[in-house]
């Protein structure tokens, strides 16, 4: 593995010219539904006009979270994304934060919160989504390319928690108490990690973004039992072979990480680049950049090569995938 060091190439701090402007101003509509039999809380762009390539249906997004977050965390970002990309957006607080059912420990797991997914995009209606995974939620996303990749029209992993190298900590505590309490030190330096986003998350408009973090954070603390289980969970599972067949199938894959990112580091990102023969495209910022710079995201889909190259691959997929919708099963209630 290499350092734990972004490269200085490659970093988005400032795309050449200014993005677009959105066409007008977005908002996501909080909304709450039954989905596989519990109750999931997630949130819908209102841009209900919004158009796909050559006048068509819209693009539609899934933006998942990270873990002790929640949908609505991600609302300054997705009302961009919404906007100036005309998707449509839906941002879900995934079973166990943000207000929505947990799954029971006995079933939880990546395939069972991908499942979720799925049924949300059965209960909109939609047949196919990008889906945009942050942290755990770039794991959760990995898993319904896998699962379900007739209904995922690409996916794009920011800092995501795969594959299994982000959990091989390398940090000064885990060294000394590697004998003593490999456990502790591990741990110790996660929350370090975690810490040291602090500063970041304050760059910016921190007010708006304070506002938009608070309510899901403060739903979290309630409820923190529910969100120990995803957790172990995310701890447990293996899933480099995951990341790796879904690097070689027909689903485009775009990296996106921080390159000060502590939590999950630079060298789990050219992990997952290797898995998946993906280069990264590096931003400025840590682990949860997008919070705090709500529009880099959209630059990099507008203003990056690589991030241009994703889009005209989704559109591509766009056009093949609907004769093969023709002969889907029966979807599940």
């Amino acid at each position: 593995m290499g350092s734990d060091v972004a490269p200085k190439t490659g970093t988005v701090i400032e795309l050449p010219g200014a993005a677009p402007a959105d066409p007008g101003r977005v908002w996501m509509v909080p909304q709450a539904a039954e989905v596989r039999g519990r109750r999931l809380v997630y949130a819908i762009s209102d841009n209900d006009m919004a158009h796909g390539p050559g006048g068509g249906e819209p693009i539609w997004a899934v933006n998942l979270h990270g873990y002790f977050a929640g949908g609505g965390m991600y609302w300054r970002e997705s009302a961009r994304l919404a906007g100036g990309m005309q998707w449509r957006v839906v941002n879900p607080s995934l079973p166990g934060f943000g207000g929505s059912e947990p799954i029971p420990w006995a079933d939880l797991s990546m395939e069972s919160l991908a499942d979720v997914i799925s049924g949300l995009l059965d209960h909109l209606d939609i047949e196919q989504a990008v889906v945009l995974g942050h942290s755990m939620g770039g794991a959760v996303a990995v898993r319904f390319a896998h699962d379900h990749p007739d209904r995922c029209l690409g996916i794009i992993c920011r800092d995501a928690a795969v594959p299994g190298t982000w959990k091989e900590r390398k940090g000064l505590l885990p060294r000394l108490l590697d004998t003593l309490a490999p456990d502790i030190g591990n741990a110790a330096d996660l929350m370090l990690g975690a810490l040291a986003d602090v500063p970041d998350l304050a760059w910016g408009r921190a007010g708006a973004m304070v506002k938009g973090v608070l309510p899901d954070a403060w739903r979290n603390v309630g409820a923190a039992t529910d969100a120990l289980p995803v957790a172990a969970m995310l701890f447990g599972e293996d899933l480099d072979h995951v990341v790796e067949a879904v690097g070689r199938g027909p689903v485009p894959v775009l990296p996106v990480w921080g390159r000060l990112d502590r939590l999950v580091p630079p060298s789990t990102a050219r992990d997952f680049s290797n898995l998946v023969d993906e280069p990264v495209v590096w931003v400025s910022g840590g682990h949860s950049w997008m919070l705090p710079r709500p529009v880099t995201q959209r630059r990099v889909l507008q203003g990056h090569p690589q991030g241009r190259s994703f889009v005209d691959e989704v559109h591509a997929r766009l056009r093949v995938e609907p004769a093969r919708r023709q002969a889907r099963p029966p979807r599940r209630s």
